[in-house]
């Protein structure tokens, strides 16, 4: 290419050579120079905007945002089967252990409830996967709080078995008299004439014949309250509290084999048969107690006695005859 320029002159007919001053040389090479950078961070731009191009932190930090949305897509996967076995916990919890322990189950609405007023999840919005992150957050609050309900519903459950288990222990439901030791049982609860003056009157326990120092039992766990024969009609007699309303006495003993206070447990020898007070021949009176009032013994006999046992003990004490006491 020719540096030197022409240009026609039409007025006198001939080529004149374009004369460029170094200014405007200056400036058209600056000018080149400003448009060529222009473009060139136009181009750099657009490509850098464009996903064909990335850089390798932007290569690396979209790996990680891809394995981050795997991560979150398992810990979904995890919250499902966490709460299938939630949810079978949460069924035992009203339907088996609420029930044996007679209590309320436990609303579906205050297990599943969510969380009210304001937006919770206001800093986690703006983002490309702004909805599986809040989603996720959301459903991980929900079931820590609907764990957190359980734990203390099985901390309740956990009382109440204590509770049974005390109330349980607590109710007579041995015969204070082996039945190898038993002459006989020779008077129920009810209406029965009375030895002495026979006359018919309320016979507010029953009474088992067994020879003199047999031993009685305790019929459930408790502590003795009294070993005294400052009662009138019962000679020497022992109570036993054994709390939950309940309470036995075992009367017309001949000596005792525990003090006042001490806590005995079901089936510990308490004292052994007599003739002591208001007794006609040696014989065990006893009595169940429940919340001050005394009740039928026949209905706590369940510890010691086979089905065939207890239906005989039934028919005897049901025979209306006359008491040892």
């Amino acid at each position: 290419m020719f540096k030197t320029k022409y240009y026609y002159d039409s007025k006198t007919l001939s080529y004149r050579k374009i004369k460029v001053s170094k200014g405007v040389h200056f400036r058209n090479i600056l000018a080149f120079i400003v448009a060529s950078v222009f473009f060139g961070v136009l181009t750099l731009f657009l490509l850098l905007q464009s996903p064909i191009l990335n850089t390798p932190t932007e290569l690396s930090q979209a790996r990680e945002i891809s394995n981050y949305k795997f991560q979150f897509e398992l810990i979904n996967k995890k919250l499902d089967q966490l709460n299938l076995v939630l949810e079978e916990i949460e069924q035992r919890d009203n339907n088996i252990y609420r029930v044996l322990f007679e209590t309320n189950p436990i609303p579906s609405e205050v297990r599943k409830a969510g969380f009210g007023g304001v937006n919770r999840y206001k800093n986690l919005e703006g983002f490309d996967n702004s909805k599986l992150i809040t989603e996720t957050t959301n459903r991980i609050e929900i079931l820590t709080k609907q764990i957190v309900i359980q734990s203390k519903s099985l901390d309740e459950i956990e009382r109440l078995a204590i509770e049974k288990e005390k109330l349980l222990s607590a109710i007579p439901s041995i015969q204070p008299i082996k039945r190898g030791d038993l002459t006989r049982m020779a008077s129920g609860y009810g209406y029965r004439t009375d030895p002495f003056n026979k006359t018919r009157k309320m016979h507010y326990g029953m009474d088992f014949t067994a020879p003199r120092n047999t031993p009685v039992y305790a019929a459930s766990d408790g502590m003795v309250i009294r070993a005294d024969s400052r009662s009138t009609g019962y000679g020497k007699h022992i109570r036993i509290d054994h709390g939950f309303g309940y309470m036995t006495l075992y009367a017309h003993l001949d000596k005792y084999n525990v003090i006042r206070n001490q806590k005995v447990k079901k089936g510990d020898i308490i004292g052994y048969v007599g003739n002591t007070g208001r007794s006609q021949a040696p014989h065990l009176h006893y009595e169940v107690w429940k919340d001050k009032k005394r009740v039928n013994p026949i209905n706590y006999y369940l510890g010691n006695l086979s089905p065939e046992e207890f239906d005989d003990l039934i028919k005897l004490a049901n025979q209306e005859n006359q008491s040892l006491d």
